[in-house]
C-alpha cells in the first residue's frame, strides 16, 4: 500500500490526498486537526498528512468503517467521546524511560530534594508534578531518586503526582509493572533495594510498595481544568508542549509558573524552551521560578 501524500488545492479537498486502503480528503485531515486540537491543544501540520492516515486507517479496520468521512463522523458525534479518547491515543507518541536525561535527575536530587530534607522532617511538605507521566517510568524515577536521599520518605508529607490525558497509560503506571529490559537504566543496587520481582509476572519487575507509596496518578488534560491547589517545588514536563503551538505553549508555562513554590523548578524537555516572564534559565532545559 502506498502512503504518497498528493499536493493540496482547492478542487482536490473532496479527493483523496493519501494513496491507500480508505479515501482520506484534505477535508478529512482538517476535521480530524481541528478535533484533536481542540481535545488536547495538540497541532497537526499538513506534514503530518500520511502520519494521519496510517494510524487512524487501523481504527477505521478495527470498527469496519468504510471512509475517513464516516470516521469523522463518528468522533464529532455525541457518542464519539471513547473513539476521540482512542484517536487521541492513536496520534499521540509515549516515549519514555526511567531517568531519561539523567541530568535532570541529578540536578532535581541536588537543588530540590536535598534542600528540603530538614523541612521535611519537621513537618514541611514536598510536592512534584510529572506533567506528561506516560507508563509511569518518569515519576517512578522522581520516587527512586528521593528515596535515595530520604529512604523513609513515605513517613513524612512526600507526593508526586503524575498525569497524563491518556487512561490506558495511567492504568501501567498503576500497575507498576516492567520488562527487564525496561529497567536497565536502573542501578542494579537501586533495583534490588526499591523494586521486586512481579509475582504474576515473573520475568517483570514491579515499583517495590515504598516507592507506589510516594507516587499518584491522576487522569488529567494540561487544556482543561487543573484541581490542584498547593504548590509544587518542582514540576517536569518533558518533550509534551512541542505538539502545541506557541500561544497554548505560553499559556501552559504561564499556569506551571503559578503552580511552583518561589524557586521552584521547571524541567522541560531538550527541544523545549520557556520563553515566559517569571522563569529564569538554571541548567540545561531547566528553568527556576522567580517574580514574574
Amino acid at each position: 500500500m502506498s502512503l504518497a501524500v498528493r499536493p493540496t488545492s482547492a478542487a482536490s479537498r473532496q479527493e483523496s490526498v493519501v494513496d491507500g486502503e480508505y479515501p482520506f480528503t484534505a477535508d478529512d485531515f482538517r476535521r480530524i486537526a481541528a478535533l484533536l486540537y481542540d481535545t488536547a491543544g495538540i497541532t497537526l501540520s499538513d506534514s503530518k498528512t500520511a502520519l494521519v492516515y496510517s494510524r487512524l486507517a487501523k481504527r477505521l479496520r478495527l470498527l469496519g468503517l468504510s471512509s475517513f468521512r464516516d470516521y469523522c463522523k463518528l468522533v464529532e458525534g455525541p457518542n464519539g467521546h471513547e473513539e476521540r479518547q482512542d484517536m487521541l491515543r492513536a496520534l499521540t507518541t509515549n516515549v519514555t524511560r526511567f531517568f531519561r536525561e539523567p541530568h535532570h535527575f541529578d540536578h532535581l536530587l541536588q537543588n530540590v530534594i536535598q534542600p528540603a530534607i530538614d523541612g521535611v522532617r519537621r513537618g514541611a511538605r514536598l510536592r512534584i508534578w510529572s506533567a506528561g507521566c506516560s507508563s509511569g517510568q518518569e515519576p517512578y524515577s522522581m520516587a527512586l531518586t528521593i528515596l535515595s536521599a530520604l529512604p523513609d520518605a513515605p513517613n513524612y508529607d512526600v507526593k508526586i503526582l503524575a498525569t497524563d490525558i491518556d487512561t490506558n497509560v495511567i492504568a501501567k503506571g498503576l500497575a507498576a509493572s516492567y520488562a527487564e529490559e525496561l529497567v536497565d537504566a536502573i542501578p542494579t543496587s537501586v533495583r534490588s533495594k526499591w523494586m521486586e520481582r512481579d509475582p504474576d509476572e515473573p520475568r517483570n519487575w514491579r515499583m517495590g510498595e515504598a516507592a507506589r507509596a510516594l507516587v499518584a496518578f491522576k487522569p488529567l488534560n494540561l487544556m482543561g481544568d487543573w484541581p490542584m491547589k498547593g504548590q509544587f517545588q518542582a514540576i517536569f514536563c518533558r518533550n509534551v508542549v512541542i505538539y502545541f503551538d506557541e500561544p497554548t505553549q505560553e499559556r501552559i508555562f504561564r499556569r506551571f509558573h503559578g503552580l511552583l513554590t518561589p524557586g521552584g523548578r521547571l524541567y522541560v524537555g531538550h527541544s523545549e524552551r520557556v520563553g515566559v516572564p517569571g522563569f529564569e534559565t538554571d541548567g540545561l532545559t531547566t528553568y527556576r521560578h522567580v517574580r514574574g
